[in-house]
């Protein structure tokens, strides 16, 4: 519609300089002339008062003997002198005017007689043209609606360095599995000698960040096969059956390039549970992936295409999507370890000027839990910190301050306390920070500050020194306790509780509760689990949780989380009461400093 609008704008617009142009070739010199009647020409002539009269057409242009200018108009159809002598012009008068008639010009007379013709047909012819385009355009969408929209990948792209397992740190046994697939693609001979069938669906399953598009970008260069990627999402349309045939076709032209690879990004679009009750039904998605199941192993199977994809949500696939024949493969992908962390710091600092003496080692050590992504990033925003600073390098001091920055959020200088409210953070940060380095099974203190990061007022961070995969009843019993460290501080010293140790209740809370119903660790209740989550696939997340056990186990339940709760803040008052002072003297410090460093804090403590 706005083609069209803007193509009847431009024909009007050149109408209007034609019919400007026609105008002024019909009388170039008609702006600054009076037009007269033949009667008044007459009287003029008779007078001796007319020097030349120029003849277009039916247009007369006078000269009078005062060289003045003058318009006019004759009869058509009639010469000049038969219209004078009939209006009584005197023959002898007529006679000393000089009659001069000129025929109008090529170009003009074109545009004048032939124009209003021809312009009506070529408007017509034009539109006519234009809905004929609009059509065909409209026909070869409609043709290649249902096309695949997977794309070749390709080597190195716009300048950018080619990515192969060597820039993927970390992942070895995730490598190990996806190397074999690569390698039976370039060398099925060798595995087909011993009965081997090569795998027809790899799964990439891991936490967000973890490398799974990295790992596929990877595989896409180092397999030398053609390499087909695309999204799940672009499976599904509004229309029904546009997925099934865009699946259909995607296979289609992985065969033809086969062996090939076709690598599916968040494969849970369209790979959902089916049949999963309220609003799990769904025509074009079920559709979709039931042409994506008999593409991978039905009748008319092609061994030579493999399908890699990738999800963070393995529990909401379908269990025909899993099956051995399909994606007889689930690589998991864990988060790095601190080697692994150290590695990919390494990997993403290569093209950022690091100073001398920086520590990687240090920032791995103090970044558990982070993904690959986290890592990236935190070494982004270490380059960022340093260019505000007018840095030539990135210090080590860069690196952690970014660390904060991506566990945290950044700092919030503006966010001022009173100074009632800053004693009465600095006494609470002091709280968790003093039980935590009081008592065993917690993890060392690296930093107390009460500046605002993030939603939080203040913070005490405090990280393992090695990668724990099992946690103890010991340690939820002292983390509870350095979760009560400020509430209790609060309520020691200024004998007024706030709601600064909110989120620490919360927190404490939901630990002991799943000390409780999950882990086994309540005497009382014994080893057992309580409660059933209840997962509804079209959300993709936990609902509710299904109540499975009477109301007096809940009383119960209800009763052993009090008394967790309760042991845990019992230790932190008698750890605060005994170790008062330096409480006060960690207090006064953060008041006076805001931020205490490790060294500085655990000299105060000892």
């Amino acid at each position: 519609m706005r083609s069209l609008i803007k193509y009847i704008v431009i024909v009007f617009l050149i109408l209007l300089v034609i019919s400007g142009f026609t105008a002024l070739v019909r009388s170039p010199f008609s702006q600054d002339k009076n037009e007269v009647s033949l009667t008044t020409l007459v009287n003029q002539i008779n007078q001796e008062g007319v020097k030349e009269i120029i003849v277009r057409g039916e247009k007369l242009e006078i000269t009078l003997s005062d060289d003045k200018k003058e318009l006019s108009k004759k009869e058509p159809g009639s010469s000049i002198s038969e219209t004078l002598f009939n209006l009584g012009v005197d023959k002898g008068k007529l006679n000393l005017v000089n009659l001069d008639i000129k025929n109008e010009s090529g170009l003009a007379f074109y545009l004048v007689n032939l124009l209003p013709v021809i312009l009506p047909f070529l408007l017509v012819v034009f539109l006519f043209w234009f809905m004929f385009r609009q059509a065909q355009r409209g026909a070869v969408s409609a043709m290649t609606f249902g096309k695949t929209k997977a794309r070749l990948a390709g080597g190195e792209s716009n300048g950018k360095k080619k990515l192969t397992f060597k820039d993927v740190a970390g992942l070895t046994e995730a490598k190990e599995e996806i190397t074999e697939v690569v390698e039976f693609l370039r060398d099925p001979k060798r595995f087909q000698k011993l009965g081997a069938r090569i795998p027809r669906g790899v799964l990439l399953v891991g936490s967000p960040g973890t490398g799974k598009t990295l790992l596929a970008k990877a595989v896409a260069n180092e397999a030398n096969v053609p390499f087909y990627f695309v999204s799940g999402s672009e499976f599904v349309e509004m229309f029904v059956g546009v997925g099934a045939n865009r699946v259909r076709d995607t296979f289609e032209v992985a065969k033809k390039t086969s062996p090939s690879i076709i690598f599916i990004d968040e494969i849970d679009a369209v790979g959902r549970h089916r049949g999963a009750g309220l609003g799990g039904g769904h025509d074009e998605r079920e559709q979709t992936l039931n042409q994506i199941l008999v593409e991978m192993d039905g009748f008319d199977t092609n061994d030579a295409v493999i399908v890699v994809a990738a999800t963070n949500r393995p529990d909401i696939l379908d269990p025909a999507l899993l099956r051995p024949g399909r994606f007889d493969r689930r690589i998991i992908l864990d988060e790095p370890s601190m080697k692994d962390r150290e590695a990919i710091l390494r990997i993403h600092a290569s093209d950022k000027p690091l100073a001398k003496n920086t520590n990687l080692k240090l920032v791995a050590e103090r970044t558990p839990g982070f993904s690959g992504a986290d890592l990236a990033n935190l070494l982004n925003e270490a380059a960022i910190l340093a260019v505000r600073k007018n840095q030539k390098e990135i210090s080590q001091e860069n690196l952690l301050q970014s660390i904060e920055k991506v566990m945290l959020g950044p700092e919030r200088r503006s966010h001022v306390f009173t100074k009632k409210e800053k004693e009465i953070a600095a006494y609470h940060e002091a709280g968790h920070a003093l039980i935590a380095a009081s008592l065993p099974h917690t993890d060392p203190v690296h930093k107390v500050s009460i500046v605002s990061r993030g939603r939080a007022g203040g913070y005490t961070l405090k990280l393992p020194l090695e990668d724990k995969h099992l946690r103890s009843r010991s340690e939820f019993e002292s983390e509870l306790a350095v979760l009560l460290g400020g509430f209790t501080a609060e309520k020691l010293i200024f004998n007024e509780l706030t709601t600064g140790a909110s989120n620490d209740l919360k927190v404490a809370s939901e630990l002991a509760r799943k000390m409780v119903t999950q882990y086994g660790m309540s005497d009382k209740l014994g080893p057992i689990t309580f409660g059933e989550k209840e997962e509804l696939v079209f959300l993709g997340k936990e609902l509710g949780t299904e109540k499975n056990y009477s109301n007096e186990i809940a009383y119960q339940i209800d009763g052993e989380v009090k008394n967790f709760i309760s042991k845990a803040l019992k230790k932190a008052r008698e750890v605060l009461t005994k170790k008062m002072a330096v409480l006060e003297k960690i207090a006064k410090e953060l008041i006076a400093k805001e931020t205490l460093e490790q060294k500085e804090f655990y000299a105060l403590v000892r």
